[in-house]
Parts: C-alpha cells; sequence; structure tokens
C-alpha cells in the first residue's frame, strides 16, 4: 500500500480534574472554529438549562460558558453517543447546521428523535442557538446509538442516510437474564427527507450485518462505509462498501458496491482536512489489539483512494496501553487518551494528546482551539479484558480556574459533588443500591440505575427502585411536567401545603307533603294560640 508523505505532530497535554458535569458519551460541535459541547452529566441543571457549553481554552485557562437557546427552541435532551454530521443549505455556503439522531438519555433509554440545530448568533457574552425537532413518519428508524448519519446531494435535492448502531433487544426476546442487552441493528438503510421528516428504509442485499461504530464518509451522492464491529460473530468488517443515493423527482433510487481495499477496525476516529481529504486514525483491529496504523482516505471523481500514511512517534505508554479513545477537533486535528495506571471507578489520571494531522505551516494558519476529549470507562477492566468500541467519551481540558469574572461563565460550584449526585449514592436510609451488587431493574436502565429528582427544598436525586416506582410510573413523571416528592419528604410537602377550603351548599332538607289537616273546633286549645290565629 502507497504512504502518504505528509507529516503529522503528536503534543502532550496535560489535564486537570475540573470538568465534573462532563459525562461519556458527550458530542463535540464545531461552528466557524468554535467549539462546542451537549450530554452533560445527568439532565441540564441550572447552570445551563440547555445543556450546551462553549468550550475556549487559551493560555492554559479554560473558560466554559453556557450557551442559551432561542425562543421558538425545542429542549434538547442530553443526548450521548448520537450520530451527528453537518449540513450546508447549498455546497458553496460557509454557514451550516448540526443534525443530532438517536443517543442516549441520562436513564439510558435510547432516542429515536431528530434534532437541527443552528447557531443564530455569537457575541463574546453570550450565544445563542436555535434547537428544532423535526417529527419523523414512514418507516422510522429504531432508537439506536453508535450509528452513523451523514448527508448526501442530488440532483440539487438533499437527504440524510442514517446507518448501523445498537439498540435493546426486542421485548419479545427478552428474559430476566437478557433484560437490557443490546444487539446490532438490522442493516437496514433510512434515507431521511429531514426538511419534512419523512424515512424511507431499504434492504440492500450487499449489507449483511448490522454494524456500529463503523467509519462513513461522503461527498456529493456517494457515502463510503468501512470497519464496523458487530456483536453477533464478535468481528470487525474488513469490507468497504460504497453507497450511491440518486434523487431524482419521482423516489429515490440506492445501489451498494463492494470494493476492495477495506480496513478491519472498529471505533476509529476521522477527521477531515480537506474538501476530498480524511484521515483515519485510532481503534481496534482486534479486541486485545489496538490499531496503531493512520491512513489517508481521498475522495475524488466517484472513487475512493485509501493509502498508508506515516504515522507519528507514539510514545511508549500509547503503545504499550490496554485501550485508549479520541474525538475529532475538526481543522484536521484528533484529541487521544490514555487512562492512567490507578484503577478508580472515576479517574482523572488519564493522559492526553493533540494529534495534527495537517503541516506546521496550516497548523499556523489555522489556530486550533485547544480541547481535551477522552472516553473514560466507569468498570475496573482487568488485565484480560477485552478492548470496549467506544461508547462512552468524556471530555475534560486544560484550566487552573474557571473564569468568575464573567456574568455567563460555568460556575462549577453550581454543581453538587459527584459522591452526593452522582448513580452510586445513597439516596435513603433503606437504599441497596451498589456499584458491584446492582442489576437493571427498569427495561430503560442499561448500566446505570435509573434516578428522579425530589423536588422538596432545593432538590435532591433518589433512586427511582429505592422509591418503589413501578416502571410506568417512572415513565409517567418522566414525560409529564409534575413535581415528585420521595418517600421521606412526600409527607413534609403534604403538611406544609394548606388546603383551600371547599364551600359546602346548605340544601334544605325535602319535607314529605301531608296532607292538611283541619281543626276540630271541639278540640281545647290555647287562647293565645288562637289569638294568633285569627289576627
Amino acid at each position: 500500500m502507497a504512504q502518504s508523505a505528509d507529516a503529522m505532530s503528536l503534543q502532550m497535554v496535560s489535564a486537570v480534574s475540573n470538568s465534573s458535569l462532563l459525562q461519556p458519551g458527550c458530542s463535540l460541535l464545531n461552528f466557524d472554529g468554535h467549539v462546542f459541547f451537549f450530554g452533560q452529566k445527568g439532565w441540564p441543571k441550572r447552570s445551563c438549562p440547555t445543556g450546551v457549553f462553549f468550550l475556549d481554552i487559551k493560555q492554559n485557562e479554560l473558560k466554559m460558558k453556557p450557551v442559551f437557546f432561542s425562543k421558538d427552541s425545542c429542549y434538547l435532551p442530553p443526548l450521548r453517543y448520537p450520530a451527528i454530521c453537518t449540513f450546508r443549505g447549498n455546497e458553496e455556503s460557509d454557514k451550516h447546521q448540526y443534525i443530532i439522531h438517536g443517543g442516549k438519555t441520562p436513564n439510558n433509554d435510547l432516542s429515536d428523535k431528530i434534532y437541527i440545530m443552528s447557531l443564530v448568533s455569537k457575541t463574546s457574552k453570550k450565544t445563542t442557538f436555535q434547537c428544532v425537532e423535526k417529527d419523523l413518519g414512514g418507516d422510522v428508524p429504531e432508537a439506536r446509538y453508535g450509528h452513523t448519519i451523514n448527508v448526501v446531494h442530488s440532483r440539487g435535492k438533499s437527504m440524510s442516510v442514517i446507518f448501523g448502531g445498537r439498540s435493546y433487544i426486542p421485548l419479545a426476546q427478552r428474559t430476566t437474564e437478557k433484560w437490557n442487552s443490546v444487539v446490532d441493528c438490522l442493516p437496514s438503510v433510512f434515507l431521511v427527507d429531514f426538511e419534512f421528516g419523512c424515512c424511507t428504509s431499504y434492504i440492500l442485499p450487499e449489507l449483511q450485518d448490522g454494524l456500529s461504530f463503523h467509519v462513513s464518509v461522503a461527498r456529493n451522492d456517494t457515502i463510503y462505509i468501512l470497519g464496523g464491529h458487530s456483536l453477533q460473530n464478535n468481528t470487525r468488517s474488513p469490507s468497504l462498501y460504497k453507497l450511491k443515493v440518486d434523487l431524482p423527482l419521482g423516489s429515490p433510487a440506492l445501489t451498494c458496491s463492494v470494493l476492495p481495499g477495506g480496513i478491519s477496525v472498529s471505533s476509529a476516529i476521522v477527521t477531515q482536512t480537506s474538501d476530498t481529504e480524511f484521515v483515519l486514525v485510532g481503534g481496534y483491529q482486534s479486541d486485545s489489539q489496538k490499531r496503531l496504523v493512520c491512513n489517508t482516505i481521498v475522495l475524488e471523481d466517484d472513487k475512493i483512494e485509501i493509502v498508508e500514511r506515516a504515522s507519528p512517534d507514539w510514545t511508549p505508554d500509547i503503545k504499550h496501553c490496554r485501550m485508549w479513545f479520541g474525538c475529532d477537533m475538526g481543522k484536521g486535528s484528533v484529541l487521544l487518551g490514555i487512562p492512567g495506571a490507578n484503577k478508580q471507578l472515576i479517574s482523572d489520571a488519564n493522559y492526553f494528546y493533540i494529534l495534527r494531522c495537517k503541516g506546521a505551516e496550516e497548523d499556523e494558519e489555522e489556530e486550533l482551539t485547544a480541547q481535551i476529549c477522552s472516553q473514560a470507562s466507569t468498570e475496573d477492566q482487568g488485565d484480560s479484558t477485552p478492548f470496549e468500541d467506544s461508547e462512552e467519551f468524556c471530555f475534560s481540558a486544560e484550566a487552573s480556574s474557571f473564569d468568575v469574572d464573567d456574568i455567563d461563565t460555568y460556575n462549577e460550584d453550581d454543581e453538587e459533588d459527584e459522591s452526593e449526585t452522582g448513580y452510586w449514592i445513597t439516596c435513603c436510609a433503606s437504599c441497596n443500591i451498589d456499584i458491584n451488587t446492582w442489576v437493571p431493574f427498569y427495561s430503560t436502565e442499561l448500566n446505570k440505575p435509573a434516578m428522579i429528582l425530589c423536588s422538596h427544598g432545593a432538590g435532591h436525586w433518589v433512586h427511582a427502585q429505592c422509591m418503589d416506582l413501578s416502571e410506568s410510573m417512572l415513565l409517567h413523571l418522566s414525560e409529564e411536567n409534575i413535581k415528585y416528592f420521595c418517600n421521606e419528604h412526600v409527607d413534609l410537602n403534604k403538611g406544609l401545603q394548606t388546603p383551600k377550603k371547599a364551600m359546602h351548599l346548605k340544601k334544605q332538607p325535602m319535607k314529605p307533603l301531608r296532607k292538611k289537616k283541619t281543626m276540630n273546633l271541639t278540640t281545647p286549645v290555647k287562647k293565645s294560640f288562637l289569638r294568633r290565629l285569627f289576627e
């Protein structure tokens, strides 16, 4: 395989433990060189009702500013592991929007919704986005995560294509032991008109397996899909698929072909360095081996070329670590992270690197907003534990303190300590939720217990299972905008409320009809009575 001569630089970045609100599965959005993230810990709190933050690092100082939504925006859950992609109204426009589909909610419920986010205005003090939820109709793809979404352009029309991902096993197949097991989604291709929210599914004979954490790159009317992991047979596909979408006036036409030169990899990171060039880095080539080789992907004239390129000088720590993780920073740069030596449930001992795929001159022309993103596992990874496909991402950044002079700056004090508000708290005297013994209780849970906010006082989180909430009641409370009070405070709350006095209407009792009585003059009566009678 030919090798690209473009140099790649690797720079280590220090990180500090100031990212308490950042959770695995967060996503990065890049608008005009400014980077934002959403998918924070838990549901958005008073520090940032939108759950979207602007990240900025300059001179080793991090500024974290909450972002506002316009009045006509919808609510955006802090989704983790969604599929995201950019969309431009026309190919020549510099302005773009982000399409967001699927992902996990904090209670590990999967979403099938589609959102479109666009930048309304940005100043040094305030950033405003518009977030619109599109109603989906037709063959709506099932809720999923770990999939991809791309935009194709054909005959002056644009549509989005959704493929792959993982979901929960169907209800009919669930057992006590496999209640919340995940499976790869069916290998269906969904074509979505994101303007009207109309979905159409296609089954292509060339696509035999549902793939998760694959890589997809798109140009014009063509999408290339490579790599990915299959849970059914625990393999990483070596195939390279070319998916071509034709959008005539009538029904769309999809064709798929299998090309040579694929790459067997999962959880790889892809960053775009030019209009036609991408760089593939990271990922795993087997359950016990990282993929340290990098590739350049060139899309031109309805064809694809994948060539191996000179890899950076990987440090010994990267070479010998059991797992690694990362994310695309945009502008041809990638953030890589490796875990520290200590094994804790929540560890800040991670080492981070910035991998720049462009030359030094291009880096000087395009100054990057440095950030750090990582995938952090909350489980103790044993020496024999295989690598995990990138299901968990979190973000951290180098900073000595938050900027408290700016009125819009995020205040870390607004977030309670993780030991008190995390999933593994002791929420009541009878709480038996233990990280070592806990098993899923509700169908919406996967690896974290479902929680619900008690509205007493300043509010606090409790486990839904400890509150003896049925699943239907938990879903009802989650969907309705009503206050909830835990078992400890429900009686107190009732005592504090003064019931309104109800006005009771007095009703005259109905008297039974009686026959008129005639006075018997022979009956002796009192004189006073006779006097009143004849007066």
